[in-house]
């Protein structure tokens, strides 16, 4: 993912943000479907318990972030020489070399019939290697709001099957659709899987309260705009099919982890 494209990362953050503070109380009520009689006002759950000043981060979302600072850290203090010696200067390039996704390698795995188990790890080691501090840094900040939002509503173990299951959906749509020779490094598609499960619980919630459920996608809507935008005025890799199959792949699952997900989904398919 090339350094120009952190500026539209950036841009998405703030929009990201801004939209989830406002809608941000449609997620929560998974597991209860709020009554939507006229007299009796809805009710977030969230409101049901004392606010605390700080809200404690779940911890599998804890670390992830933690193991995506790590890694950076011993990078940037590696660049600067002030620890592993010299060859610490290129452990970056090492750790793309290892651990990047390549479409080209995965190609040949499927030519050659061979499935070494160091190549299969990059389908879900990648999202923890960067190509700088900037992109690090805001793929950590949307893993910790969207992390945490999933993670309370659905599980832990859901949200890391979110996150994982993206990770690899995003390599795999990246080396299908794209002939790129440069490797899929950061954690944008996992992290779009994350904003495809808010996305599918918003959608629910706002079908329980009777609201427009395309309202859901308006956040991956601006995302995929802005990103369309840098592609057509920039030249940039398409590492944005990755952050939609990543997309695409934490809404679909997320029909299945939601409790009850798959009766509510058949019930909407019937009424056409």
């Amino acid at each position: 993912m090339p350094e120009k494209m952190r500026g539209a990362n950036v841009l998405s953050l703030i929009v990201r943000k801004l939209r989830l503070e406002k809608i941000a109380g449609f997620a929560y009520p998974c597991h209860q479907v709020p009554s939507r009689s006229p007299e009796r006002p809805i009710i977030n759950m969230s409101s049901q318990h004392p606010v605390q000043a700080v809200n404690p981060l779940p911890v599998v979302v804890i670390i992830l972030f933690a193991a995506i600072v790590a890694v950076e850290i011993g990078f940037q203090l590696g660049a600067r020489g002030l620890v592993g010696g010299p060859e610490a200067v290129g452990w970056r390039l090492a750790a793309l070399q290892r651990y990047a996704f390549s479409g080209d390698i995965l190609r040949w795995m499927w030519d050659t019939g061979q499935w070494p188990l160091e190549h299969l790890l990059r389908f879900v080691s990648y999202p923890f290697i960067h190509v700088s501090f900037t992109q690090a840094l805001f793929s950590g900040v949307m893993l910790l709001a969207l992390g945490k939002m999933v993670a309370e509503t659905c599980g832990a173990v859901a949200m890391l099957a979110v996150f994982f299951v993206s990770s690899v959906a995003g390599a795999l749509a990246y080396a299908v659709f794209t002939n790129s020779p440069v490797p899929l490094v950061g954690a944008f598609p996992p992290v779009y899987g994350l904003i495809g499960a808010f996305t599918y619980l918003l959608w629910l919630r706002l079908s329980a309260v009777g609201e427009n459920q395309a309202r859901a996608f308006t956040l991956i809507g601006f995302l995929m705009a802005i990103q369309l935008i840098f592609a057509v005025f920039i030249d940039v890799q398409p590492d944005w099919v990755a952050d939609l199959g990543g997309f695409a792949a934490g809404f679909a699952l997320t029909i299945v982890l939601v409790p009850g997900g798959w009766a509510r989904l058949l019930a909407r398919l019937r009424q056409g």
